[in-house]
């Protein structure tokens, strides 16, 4: 009985390296959206009424926090098929 509870413990806690591989996965994925963000124009200076040189400084920063925001709602999936491949190849070694 004691064995068995154990076991589940064990099963139930997430291995230290899976945590900061997932992490790290994330942490891609949210780069990769940031540049998508970029690419498609989101963090641009407007023409009009525009925040100037300040917005142009701090652009960046709001386009990355809005990348991580949407990793952290789910994302597109590439964290998640990063870890598993990273996670795979890790056990397979």
């Amino acid at each position: 009985m004691i064995a068995n509870s154990i076991q589940t413990q064990i099963v139930k806690q997430p291995d230290a390296g899976d945590a900061a591989l997932r992490r790290s996965a994330q942490k891609l994925e949210a780069a990769f959206l940031a540049e998508m963000l970029k690419s498609v124009g989101l963090g641009e200076s407007r023409d009009s009424f525009g925040g100037g040189e300040g917005e142009d400084q701090f652009s960046s920063f709001l386009v990355q926090a809005q990348a991580e925001k949407m990793v952290e709602a789910g994302g597109i999936g590439l964290a998640e098929a990063l870890f598993e491949s990273l996670k795979e190849r890790n056990n397979g070694a």
